[in-house]
């Protein structure tokens, strides 16, 4: 799918304008905050687009599944029966959760992602550095559709361009919600979803957002997400920072320290920057002394 020239024109002049900016740089990298966005409809967001964008990508950049979920759930989620495109087009009716990944494979969308971030770059670099490995994803959700509990490794803006949702988020690197060892077992390639207690609720915050809103997810935040009445549409943009990769792969060595018996200190947060262990991981992988 190449973008005509009609794509382009489509984006406002500015979807981040100057009080969106700066309230980014001031809460950047660490805080979740709302910003306001001009992005609030586009031809490459249409319902019919996104399920045509389904169909050209790789089966292992798309996942879908039954949306009716409880918070926490034990692995992947079921089959809803449906193929990707069909649940996006029924998405009304479907009860269903979608998300498209690495849309930056198709060069209109990649077009659509690297137009957003452009316009943070010089927020994004002044914090954390240049900006790395920049995706983007599409959500497409039922109405009352659940997310489960679980995080993420990139720094996300996640703007909602239909319907409205709430997303549950919680502190990241704060043990009571997620174990250091759980931490570990994911950067080495395990699952992202995680085990929930309704105790937590109450720690939570929670931040809704509808059409031209768009919500900071720190790296490795927990979160879930509740979908509105109505169907729902919301682009994910992301990129990851030498300071996140750091943690990453003082995580990972950590857990390598304690496979054989040691006790490791986590990670600190930003602005830590988990030098020693990064680069002693990055030698042993080097070397072929990872097991990875």
């Amino acid at each position: 799918m190449n973008a005509p020239a009609t794509f382009a024109d489509a984006l406002p002049q500015t979807v981040f304008d100057a009080p969106a900016r700066a309230k980014f740089a001031r809460h950047y990298p660490e805080q979740p905050h709302i910003l306001r966005h001009g992005l609030t409809s586009h031809p490459l967001l249409e319902i019919e687009a996104l399920a045509q964008l389904a169909e050209q990508l790789p089966l292992t950049s798309v996942e879908y599944n039954r949306g009716d979920l409880p918070i926490g759930v034990d692995g992947k989620p079921g089959s809803n029966g449906l193929t990707i495109a069909e649940t996006i087009r029924k998405v009304a009716e479907a009860e269903s959760w979608a998300v498209l990944k690495n849309i930056e494979q198709v060069p209109a969308y990649e077009a659509l992602l690297m137009g957003l971030l452009e316009e943070i770059r010089p927020e994004i670099e002044a914090a954390t550095g240049a900006m790395l490995n920049p995706q983007g994803f599409i959500f497409i959700s039922s109405p009352g559709a659940v997310t489960p509990y679980h995080f993420d490794p990139e720094h996300n803006i996640l703007l909602q361009i239909r319907g409205s949702k709430v997303m549950t988020q919680f502190p990241a690197g704060d043990t009571r919600f997620v174990s250091d060892v759980f931490h570990e077992t994911y950067h080495s390639g395990g699952p992202r979803e995680l085990k929930w207690d309704d105790a937590m609720l109450p720690h939570g915050t929670e931040f809704p957002i509808g059409p031209g809103e768009a919500l900071f997810v720190p790296v490795m935040a927990p979160h879930f997400v509740k979908n509105g009445p109505s169907p729902s549409v919301s682009l994910s943009i992301t990129w990851r920072s030498e300071w996140s990769y750091r943690e990453s792969e003082a995580r990972t060595l950590n857990g390598i320290l304690r496979a054989r018996g040691f006790t490791p200190k986590a990670p600190g947060r930003f602005p830590h920057q988990n030098y020693a262990k990064a680069y002693a991981y990055r030698i042993l992988r080097r070397l072929g002394l990872t097991g990875s």
